[in-house]
């Protein structure tokens, strides 16, 4: 950066940065190698590169930070959700494990052994990385990297949507926050009066349904031409319906019903619960891996649902896109199809977990 940037403004808050600054911040990177075919840009979840002849290298890497839990699972899967969203297959992974000072020999190997066996689920490989006891840190964080391979023309890139596309929602909203907040805040959840059984099965989303995308990628890629997906994370699923529209310059309608059919049992009571006035804590921007979004032009959009609910996997059509002068809406009709309300699908400076364990 140089000494004319604007870095002015209210210290930032844990998650994401915004939207603005990571615009500003990737805008001064130079496109110097023409191999590089999609890089760094705000809503794309990995970058796509030509290593020659009929294959593409993508490449990501995520961090998981919110979850002391079954954290080489979590790391893992996020890292080859951003793969699997660009129509690849991941393959290999290099990962950074950062631990407390004092942390016991056994917690590195359980996260190890976290890692391997959830590469094994998926056909992945442990290649590398980089292992060390840090100053500061009250918890264990994890920095994945992973890589995988596309053909040439399957790519399904966050800015490939186009107006008139069917935006498809698989899964859940917020499994991936529903299954932290059970595991890490079960205590408060207690005390606000969710019962037992509801923890439990709140906690258990990270298996069932699992937060794993790569193979609902891979169902939608072979069922039909997609021309986007995104892996909703941090900010929850508004936020990624909003990264996918700012990649593709499109807009979208959002059926909030369609959503509302999307949200488990198990996150609505717990989101109820655990705020501080009933509704405080909003579903859609609860991080939400575990999710696919993907943009399909609308004659495919049953094909993929039906080949998607046959490998046992929820899904359906939640809106479409518009033009971008529409902007995002979410909107909600009545038992006659009449719309009752229309109003901005809503943005998450800071995602409703990170919120919620901060107490703010």
């Amino acid at each position: 950066m140089t000494g004319t940037d604007d870095v002015s403004g209210a210290p930032l808050d844990i998650g994401k940065l915004p939207p603005e600054l990571l615009g500003r911040l990737l805008g001064q990177i130079a496109g110097a190698d023409p191999r590089v075919i999609t890089g760094a840009r705000v809503g794309e979840d990995a970058a796509l590169i030509d290593i020659g002849g009929d294959t593409r290298l993508v490449v990501s890497s995520d961090p998981v930070t919110f979850a002391a839990e079954d954290l080489g699972r979590y790391a893992v899967h996020v890292n080859a959700n951003d793969i699997a969203v660009m129509g690849a297959t991941p393959r290999w992974l290099l990962m950074t494990l950062l631990l407390p000072e004092g942390a016991p020999p056994r917690l590195a190997q359980d996260i190890m052994r976290q890692t391997l066996d959830a590469c094994a689920e998926i056909n992945v490989t442990l290649v590398g990385g980089h292992t060390e006891v840090t100053r500061g840190l009250d918890r264990p964080i994890t920095v994945g990297a992973m890589l995988g391979e596309v053909r040439s023309g399957e790519e399904t890139p966050s800015s490939g949507a186009r107006a008139g596309d069917a935006i498809i929602l698989t899964r859940g909203v917020g499994i991936e926050g529903t299954a932290i907040l059970a595991r890490e805040a079960a205590g408060r959840l207690r005390a606000a009066g969710v019962p037992e059984a509801v923890i439990h099965r709140a906690a258990s989303l990270l298996d069932d349904p699992g937060i794993s995308i790569v193979r609902d990628a891979a169902i939608a890629a072979k069922t039909a031409r997609v021309h986007a997906m995104h892996d909703p994370t941090e900010g929850g699923v508004a936020t990624a319906l909003h990264e996918m529209a700012t990649a593709s310059d499109v807009g979208a309608e959002i059926d909030a019903g369609a959503l509302d059919e999307l949200i488990l049992p198990e996150t609505a009571e717990i989101c109820r619960a655990i705020g501080a006035r009933p509704d405080d804590v909003d579903p859609l921007g609860l991080i939400a891996s575990g999710a696919l979004l993907a943009a399909v032009s609308p004659q495919d959009a049953d094909r993929v649902i039906d080949a998607l609910r046959a490998d046992g996997i929820r899904a359906r059509v939640i809106g479409r896109a518009t033009p971008r002068g529409e902007g995002l809406r979410l909107t909600r009709r009545g038992s006659d199809g009449g719309v009752t309300e229309k109003r901005p699908l809503p943005r998450f400076d800071r995602d409703e977990l990170a919120r919620v364990l901060d107490g703010g």
